[in-house]
């Protein structure tokens, strides 16, 4: 596609109604995007462009006359690929969607040798759900696939962190791909790029993120995997939706179990409930696509250096549920306040251990 087309295609992309399946036959018949972009109301109505639809495009069309130079020079700025529809390099799985965009915005490397899954999840997690997250990803990762995630705090921050550590990962965004949303992630964004792998969004640079934009935004991470494992999911959340059209799409579907108690994970238990694979280790995940985890060099033990008082009370400390204090000094049966508080600084600075944000304390990372 020539450049003047596709940033048409992506100008075209913007107008409320113009989806692949209206514009492709457009495309054809008028010999393309440029051509679209240019005809007269007239010219697209004899092609076929409905009423309701011509009307959104004349209006669009009159205040953003120079949209597609707007999105080049956006484009050129800021280091940002387009990738259309049906051209090399447009992922293959995400084009056998019902509704592909018609142009994607990278920043980064598309990954076309590897296959993806994707990690979705809570915003407002647990520290289970997080390390669960931050675990597939590393070893899913570790064993090939491509990490897809939506770069949203909590779950699909931890689940992109994790697949840092051993390979590639792809953020899908609801707002340009020049935007860190939320801000905190910008880092994270960054070290994805660097790593080799990408970010994309549908929505050109300079878009900011919209509530309306992110289910859309889940069609692409569902659309690019094989499967999506939903690690905690309320029982209303994004996460279900990006379930939801995997499902639609033929693609598989994991959840991670959780308490029965804890509202984070009723979604992924109406998953189970409903056919979804239930999902205790990597192996469950690599099994449906005959593979076995890869072998992973022991890695030192982060308490193997501890003092005995620092070695007590780390063993009274859990994974999933935090203790205050009090709850400390109850395990312990002994104790002073002053040096408990000082001994979980320590373990704290040498991370092995969290303070959520009731002043609970928990270990910090499973090994």
């Amino acid at each position: 596609m020539k450049d003047r087309d596709i940033f048409a295609l992506a100008a075209l992309q913007c107008v409320r109604g113009l989806n692949a399946a209206v514009l492709l036959p457009l495309l054809r018949t008028l010999g393309g995007a440029r051509r679209v972009w240019e005809a007269s109301a007239a010219e697209l109505a004899a092609a076929g462009m409905e009423r309701r639809t011509l009307a959104a495009l004349g209006r669009y069309r009159a205040k953003h006359a120079a949209e597609p130079e707007r999105i080049e020079a956006l484009c050129e700025g800021q280091s940002v690929s387009l990738v259309a529809f049906g051209e090399a390099g447009y992922p293959e799985s995400l084009a056998a969607i019902y509704q592909p965009p018609l142009v994607l915005y990278v920043r980064g490397s598309l990954p076309s040798d590897a296959e993806c899954l994707g990690i979705v999840g809570a915003r407002r997690f647990s520290r289970y759900g997080e390390g669960i997250a931050e675990k597939l990803g590393e070893e899913l990762a570790a064993s090939g696939f491509c990490v897809v995630s939506g770069a949203a705090r909590g779950i699909d921050s931890a689940a992109h962190r994790g697949a840092l550590r051993t390979g590639r990962t792809v953020a899908v965004l609801g707002c340009g791909v020049d935007i860190a949303y939320p801000a905190e992630n910008r880092r994270l964004l960054a070290d994805i790029v660097a790593s080799g792998g990408a970010i994309l969004s549908e929505y050109a640079p300079g878009t900011p993120p919209l509530p309306a934009f992110f289910p859309a935004r889940n069609r692409i991470i569902s659309g690019l995997s094989k499967g999506v494992i939903v690690v905690e999911a309320a029982e209303r959340s994004g996460s279900l939706i990006t379930a939801q059209l995997a499902l639609d799409e033929g693609r598989d579907v994991f959840a991670v179990p959780g308490s029965i108690y804890s509202p984070t994970s009723q979604g992924c238990h109406r998953l189970i409930q409903q056919g979804a694979k239930l999902v205790t280790s990597v192996r469950d995940v690599l099994e449906e696509y005959g593979r076995e985890p890869m072998p992973r060099a022991p890695r030192k033990r982060k308490d193997a250096d501890l003092s005995g008082e620092e070695r007590a009370l780390y063993q009274v400390l859990s994974y999933e549920h935090p203790l205050s204090i009090d709850e400390i000094i109850a395990s312990l049966k002994d104790g002073d306040p002053a040096r408990l508080s000082f001994l979980l600084l320590g373990l704290e600075l040498k991370g092995l251990v969290i303070e959520n944000e009731s002043h609970g304390y928990l270990r910090a990372e499973r090994e």
